[in-house]
């Protein structure tokens, strides 16, 4: 199964990808229900979650019904039980918008909810993150996740995140990340899709982000928490929720 969804991911475009995954997510479910494992952004279980990645697939990640993976359990959580997002009137901007999170979000009566990307299907808006069409100081919340390693220009990207958050605003910048790495690497001469995927981890990734990444966030002007949030749930529910242990949120205000 591994050697399948890492042909699949690497084979088939992203925006047809998604497309399919609305068809087969029934099928996949209704095999793998059980009792040990629990989606927390639907309430599901399942015997055991699905492998994921373009590179090294990761073991037991992806979740049957939501299309989950680590991350997004991990701030959903986090959105849930530790901010006001699902009670609180907003304005959200959320980039490449993830199934996960998109119809549930959609749903959600108390908050304007636009979605951009260039090329995802499920974008509202479409739009380059380095030059975007809305005005300053618009967003009270944006979502922009596993989004800048994909992006040359990270530094005008940031900026112009900075630019459309309101003063006092709340963004959620999440990214692959080497926290055993000080310093980001980024080598533009490396345009082969297969040395990018060995070096950066991804086909389309363009750097490795280190723990240099927090700073760079705040020399765009940002307030940057950095949250480890598996060291505040139990273990329980760590390995309950199949989190990643130890991923740091960055959750960025605009002063």
């Amino acid at each position: 199964m591994k050697r399948l969804f890492k042909f699949i991911l690497n084979t088939i475009p992203r925006p047809l990808l998604i497309r399919l995954s609305y068809l087969v997510r029934p099928l996949i479910s209704l095999i793998l229900r059980g009792n040990t494992f629990t989606d927390p952004i639907d309430g599901k279980s399942f015997s055991r979650f699905l492998p994921y990645g373009y590179g090294t697939q990761r073991d037991n990640v992806l979740s049957p019904s939501t299309l989950s993976l680590e991350r997004h359990r991990l701030l959903w959580l986090y959105l849930k039980n530790e901010t006001d997002f699902f009670t609180q009137s907003s304005k959200v901007l959320h980039f490449a918008p993830e199934q996960a999170f998109y119809k549930r979000f959609r749903k959600l009566n108390h908050i304007n909810y636009t979605t951009t990307d260039l090329n995802s299907p499920l974008a509202d808006v479409k739009a380059d993150i380095c030059d975007l069409p809305f005005e300053n100081d618009m967003y009270d919340v944006i979502f922009c996740n596993h989004v800048l390693e994909h992006i040359p220009d990270d530094t005008k990207a940031m900026q112009e995140l900075f630019r459309v958050l309101k003063p006092g605003g709340m963004a959620v910048l999440q990214i692959p990340q080497d926290l055993n790495r000080d310093i980001t690497f980024e080598d533009d001469s490396i345009i082969d899709p297969k040395e990018r995927a060995k070096i950066f981890g991804q086909y389309d990734h363009v750097r490795v982000y280190g723990r240099d990444y927090f700073e760079k966030l705040r020399s765009i002007g940002f307030r940057v928490e950095e949250i480890d949030y598996t060291a505040i749930l139990l273990e329980t529910e760590v390995k309950k929720y199949c989190l990643a242990k130890g991923e740091i949120l960055p959750i960025c205000y605009k002063p």
